[in-house]
């Protein structure tokens, strides 16, 4: 799939790569270490999780970066919590935060209080000065269900947004064609991209690039700086400090960029094309 970059202006075998910082919001640790991979690192755009402890500081730090909403039904630290901005009882668990699963949620999220929530929170972040650039989904929530996904798309056309999809063999495995429903209602997405299973991300990423197809790719990290917080509550936080060097420090990720003939492109320039488009 090559279309998506000639709009954005590209030639059609360019290879183009969206590196997104996810996690904005979730520590201080998340917020210094994805703000330093967005101004001084590799990353091209970042999401926030706007019902998470440290969301209203990133707000803070926010300096015009392009930034899009992480849409979060889930809460999955034992440790650490958090729930929904709205209040809304079928979105909590037996201790006061999200479900900590996506199967839970499924099971017992009401769909008009996950809407009204999910709208919430990009309502929310456009308050708090985020020029909002996309959607994506934490932990997949609104991707994989049909149900959710109406929501998911819903939203995007509402506020005009692109949004983050997972590539065509997720369609057949789950059994709905949702990249076809997002083409139709004029929704724009990536054409690849790179499923991580777990926090960490350096061994897809270098496997990726070495093999990239044409077209626009998005790659995910979860930078964070290492501090006694992030190792209190993250058995993952090693992977999350590895995130932040290779994005920030690490000399072979850029080289391979450029020997590849990579390009690096945000999430706000889909943005563009789509509201130019739609207008």
């Amino acid at each position: 799939m090559t279309e998506l970059a000639e709009r954005l202006g590209y030639s059609a075998e360019a290879r183009l790569v969206i590196i997104n910082a996810d996690g904005l919001g979730l520590s201080h640790a998340a917020n210094a270490g994805t703000f330093e991979a967005l101004r001084d690192g590799l990353a091209t755009s970042a999401s926030i999780m706007v019902p998470a402890p440290w969301a209203r500081e990133a707000a803070f730090q926010y300096r015009g970066e392009d930034i899009g909403v992480h849409l979060t039904l889930n809460s999955e630290y034992d440790r650490y919590r958090w729930g929904p901005i709205t209040h809304a009882p079928s979105l909590l668990d037996g201790d006061g935060g999200f479900p900590r699963t996506v199967g839970d949620l499924w099971d017992h999220a009401d769909l008009d209080e996950s809407r009204r929530e999910l709208r919430s929170q990009i309502e929310r972040a456009i308050l708090w000065g985020f020029d909002v650039t996309h959607l994506d989904s934490h932990l997949g929530a609104l991707q994989l269900r049909p149900e959710f996904f109406d929501i998911y798309l819903d939203l995007a056309v509402e506020f005009c947004l692109p949004v983050r999809l997972s590539d065509a063999s997720t369609e057949r495995a789950i059994g709905f064609p949702f990249r076809n429903l997002a083409t139709s209602e004029g929704v724009l997405f990536p054409d690849h991209f790179v499923h991580v299973p777990t926090v960490g991300s350096r061994q897809a990423i270098e496997s990726a690039i070495a093999d990239l197809p044409a077209g626009v790719t998005e790659l995910h990290v979860h930078p964070a700086i290492d501090t006694p917080e992030q190792r209190a509550f993250d058995s993952a936080w090693t992977n999350r400090v590895d995130d932040h060097h290779l994005i920030c420090f690490d000399t072979n990720l850029p080289a391979a960029l450029s020997r590849h003939g990579i390009e690096r492109v945000g999430y706000r320039a889909l943005r563009t094309l789509q509201q130019t488009v739609t207008a």
